[in-house]
C-alpha cells in the first residue's frame, strides 16, 4: 500500500495499491446501477411477518457494511408475490434511505437472497464495470457520506429519494483494482466478524462461570448485610467534558470532574430506566449521576469484587417497581440472599473471574482496533 501526495491532481486515492497506476474515472451511480429502488412494508404491518419465509429487510438489519440479521422478519409467498419486483439478488447493495440510520450500506448475501426490502431501504443494483462490495464500502466513505449528508441539508430529514441517489458522484479504478479493494475490506470485515464471536463466547463463559461458581451452595447472606447503599443527587447537565476524575452515568462515563465524590472500589447500579439492574465495577476515584446508586462493603470477610460477580447473574426483576419508569431499591433487594464462602474462597473465585474479564477486555480493545482500521482504509482508499 503507498501513498499518494499529490491525489487531487491526478485523481487518485490516498492508500493505493503499488500495482495499480492511472487515474480513476468519475462517474455517478445512476450511469452505473441498471436498478435504484425500495419495496414497500407489507399491508397489515408486522402482523404479516412470520417466523420463516421469505426474508423481509428492514432498515434496522442493514449495518456498517454488513447485514445483521438477529431480528430478521419473514414473510410468505402470496406476500412476496406482490412484491416481486422488489426481489433481492445476490451481491445487491442495499442502502438505508431515511431515519436515523440514514447512510448504512450493506451487500445482499445467501441469507437474504429472494427476499424483500421496506420503504426504508433502497436497493441498488450495479452495472459490470462496478464491483458491489466496492460500491458498499464507498457508500461507507467520507467521500460517499458527505453526499448523502449534503442532500439532507437545512435540516430536512426526510430521506433521500431515487434522483439524489442516482446523482451521487464515484470515482472508479479498473475492475481488478475495484476488486481488490473490496477484498481488503471483506477481509478486514471477515476478521471483525469472528472477533465479535470470540466476545459473544467468552462473555457467555464468563456468565456461566459466575453463576456456577457463586451459587455452589445455597444462599446463605443478605445483601443488605454485606453491602452497604450509597445515593448521588448529581445531574449529568451539571458534568463537564474535561477535568481529573471520571464520571459514570447510566451508559458508561458520561463526562469528568475535578473534585471526586467516590474514593475505593463500588457496584455501580442503576437504579431506574431501561437499563435497571446493570451492574459495572469502579475503582479509584470518580463520581456517579442521580440515576446510579453506589455498593461498598465496609466489613473485611466480605470481597467486593465476589458480591460483583455473584450480583452480575443476580436476578432484580423481581424487585422492579413502577409502570412508565421502572425502578429498583436498595430497601427491597437488599433482603434477598447470595452465597458468600469464608473471604479466602471468596477471592479465589474473584480472581479467576477477572482474569477471565481481563481477557475479554483485550478482546475487546481488539475489536475496537480492528475497526479503527478498517474504517482508516475506508476513508482513505476512495475519492
Amino acid at each position: 500500500m503507498v501513498k499518494n501526495n499529490d491525489n487531487k491532481a491526478l485523481n487518485v486515492p490516498h492508500l493505493r495499491f503499488p500495482e495499480f497506476t492511472g487515474v480513476w474515472k468519475k462517474c455517478i451511480i445512476g450511469d452505473l446501477a441498471t436498478k435504484v429502488g425500495s419495496g414497500v412494508t407489507p399491508r397489515g404491518g408486522e402482523s404479516v411477518y412470520k417466523t420463516d419465509g421469505h426474508p423481509f429487510v428492514r432498515s434496522q438489519n442493514v449495518g456498517l457494511g454488513h447485514l445483521i440479521l438477529d431480528d430478521i422478519a419473514f414473510i410468505d409467498e402470496e406476500t412476496h408475490q406482490r412484491q416481486k419486483n422488489t426481489e433481492l439478488q445476490l451481491d445487491d447493495v442495499l442502502l438505508n434511505i431515511t431515519g436515523a440510520s440514514i447512510g448504512r450500506s450493506a451487500l445482499v448475501n445467501t441469507q437474504v437472497v429472494e427476499g424483500n426490502v421496506n420503504q426504508h431501504v433502497c436497493i441498488i443494483r450495479t452495472r459490470n464495470n462496478l464491483v458491489p462490495s466496492f460500491l458498499c464500502n464507498f457508500l461507507l466513505s467520507n467521500h460517499g457520506q458527505k453526499q448523502i449528508d449534503s442532500f439532507q441539508a437545512g435540516g430536512n430529514r426526510q430521506g433521500l429519494n431515487f434522483e439524489q441517489i442516482k446523482s451521487i458522484k464515484i470515482a472508479i479504478p479498473s475492475i481488478d483494482e475495484q476488486n481488490k479493494v473490496a477484498k481488503l475490506l471483506q477481509l478486514i470485515e471477515e476478521r471483525i466478524s469472528t472477533q465479535n464471536k470470540i466476545i459473544k463466547k467468552l462473555e457467555t463463559l464468563i456468565k456461566a462461570l459466575s453463576h456456577k461458581l457463586t451459587t455452589q451452595k445455597k444462599p446463605n447472606t443478605l445483601l443488605k448485610d454485606c453491602l452497604v447503599c450509597h445515593s448521588s443527587t448529581l445531574l449529568e447537565s451539571h458534568v463537564n467534558g474535561k477535568g481529573q476524575y471520571p464520571v459514570y452515568g447510566a451508559t458508561g462515563i458520561c463526562g469528568y470532574t475535578d473534585k471526586s465524590d467516590i474514593s475505593g472500589d463500588s457496584i455501580l447500579i442503576i437504579k431506574d430506566g431501561a437499563s435497571v439492574g446493570t451492574i459495572t465495577y469502579a475503582t479509584g476515584k470518580y463520581s456517579v449521576i442521580g440515576t446510579l446508586n453506589y455498593l461498598q462493603t465496609m466489613q473485611e470477610h466480605y470481597s467486593l469484587l465476589y458480591i460483583y460477580y455473584s450480583l452480575k447473574t443476580f436476578d432484580f426483576r423481581p424487585y422492579i417497581t413502577g409502570m412508565a419508569i421502572p425502578h429498583i431499591y436498595f430497601r427491597d433487594y437488599g433482603k434477598a440472599k447470595i452465597w458468600c464462602p469464608d473471604i479466602v474462597e471468596q477471592k479465589r473465585i474473584a480472581t479467576v473471574l477477572r482474569t477471565m474479564d481481563a481477557k475479554l477486555k483485550i478482546n475487546h480493545s481488539i475489536l475496537c482496533n480492528l475497526t479503527l482500521q478498517k474504517q482508516y482504509f475506508i476513508h482513505n482508499l476512495f475519492i
